[in-house]
């Protein structure tokens, strides 16, 4: 009944609109209710859950993210990416993707990633003559590229509740994620075979001279996610430290090489940061208690003996695991379904032979999918609010980039598991 009533709650209230935080409040205020429990109890649960020095790191690497965004880091990354693709039909919105995949892995953020390439790219895409709507949805659905390519704060979330080496968690969507920006290119290309007024832009001359300087221009920006990961995979920091880093890094690029902030506007930048960080880890800490209760009351044991009452075969069992994540993101932002998805599936995905960082890679998919997946799909009406263009004209071919593109991947990585360990295992074995 707990667990029954616990789940039904929280879906009525996130689908009323209701602030995930306000709804797994009150799945507690329910638990302490029906269960007979005291609400002073859960306190301790959650300040054990949430001292933690790794979860440092998502606050860290978020302010990072925001200094980033605010810092017109973003803008020499597109031009660069333009100057060899722009002058190809389809080359422009291409670009945006390539973007969205070098911009995610500076910021870790999908929010933050369309945030900046989307106000960026729409402004070109709209003069070359582009479907605004097309290319509204081609941004949005890059957007959570954010989410998989490492840096990703998702996956220093998923290291943590599953026990497992964050930076196997890192590695595991690096190919996923090539995937994903390979098919959103071909099927952007196939959406644009009918659209004859496209104007191409200009291949710069010299070609080289251009690129070196272009280059130099985006070279700082580019920096941050090697020294990140040069400094993780190198054994010189761990992800905390390297997050750190991140954010001192950050700061004098953005206001002397990038001119995009001040020392006012960079107090104003890390002041609104602390605000979302203040939201995400009251959020966190919530869903921690939520998901603590959840386990107790034996939720993970039920939900596997629902699963296998229903079929046995690992095929079957996977695909069904796939359409829970899809619904819990299609309902919450990717951080608290990650944190309420993992203690429950990750048992059922291991039971089927599924190895944990694998896991990683399929529900940083599933999420990062279900962000854009209606009818919920809070990325595609941030896109909106960003590109200025009505969901309307957006849906169609969001859909169709769901359909070709990111279910390829998912169902690729879920039962291709070579794509999501070969890395892991190349650079740090078994």
């Amino acid at each position: 009944m707990i667990i029954t009533g616990s789940l039904l709650i929280v879906c009525v209230m996130l689908l009323l609109g209701v602030s995930v935080y306000v709804a797994f409040g009150s799945v507690l205020i329910f638990i302490a209710l029906v269960g007979d429990q005291s609400i002073s109890g859960y306190l301790p649960t959650g300040a054990t859950g949430i001292r933690s020095l790794v979860l440092l790191a998502v606050p860290l690497f978020m302010i990072a993210g925001g200094i980033m965004e605010k810092g017109r880091i973003a803008a020499p990354l597109v031009a660069l990416a333009e100057m060899f693709i722009g002058h190809i039909k389809g080359g422009l919105s291409a670009a945006g993707v390539l973007a969205c995949g070098i911009f995610g892995s500076i910021s870790g953020s999908a929010n933050a990633t369309l945030t900046c390439i989307g106000g960026i790219m729409m402004p070109h895409l709209k003069r070359a003559n582009y479907p605004t709507g097309l290319s509204a949805a081609l941004i949005v659905s890059a957007s959570p590229l954010g989410l998989l390519i490492p840096p990703s704060a998702s996956h220093i979330l998923y290291g943590w509740v599953a026990q497992q080496n964050v930076l196997k968690c890192f590695l595991s969507t690096v190919v996923p994620a090539i995937i994903l920006i390979t098919l959103l290119i071909i099927v952007n290309q196939f959406q644009l075979r009918k659209v004859t007024d496209i104007q191409l832009k200009e291949r710069p001359s010299p070609f080289l001279p251009a690129i070196a300087h272009q280059g130099r221009l985006a070279g700082p920006a580019l920096m941050m996610p090697l020294i990140i990961l040069g400094g993780i995979y190198g054994g010189i920091m761990t992800p905390t430290e390297a997050a750190g880093i991140a954010v001192v890094y950050a700061i004098p690029i953005a206001i002397y090489f990038y001119k995009g902030l001040t020392w006012k506007t960079l107090a104003q930048t890390i002041g609104s940061s602390g605000v979302t960080i203040g939201v995400v880890l009251v959020m966190i800490f919530m869903v921690l208690i939520v998901s603590d209760n959840l386990i107790a009351q034996g939720a993970p044991q039920l939900a596997k003996q629902m699963v296998y009452s229903v079929s046995e075969n690992p095929i079957i069992i996977l695909l069904m695991v796939n359409v829970v994540m899809i619904l819990i993101g299609m309902l919450m932002d990717d951080i608290s379904g990650l944190l309420l998805a993992t203690p429950i599936l990750l048992p059922i995905a291991q039971s089927t032979g599924m190895d944990p960082i694998h896991f990683a890679a399929v529900i940083g998919v599933n999420l990062g999918m279900a962000n854009i997946t209606p009818p919920t799909a809070p990325l595609l009406y941030l896109g909106a609010q960003i590109c200025d263009v009505p969901v309307s004209r957006m849906l169609w071919p969001t859909l169709v980039f769901i359909i070709f593109a990111w279910l390829p991947t998912l169902m690729l990585t879920t039962f291709i598991p070579e794509l999501s360990m070969w890395l892991p295992e190349l650079l740090l074995g078994r």
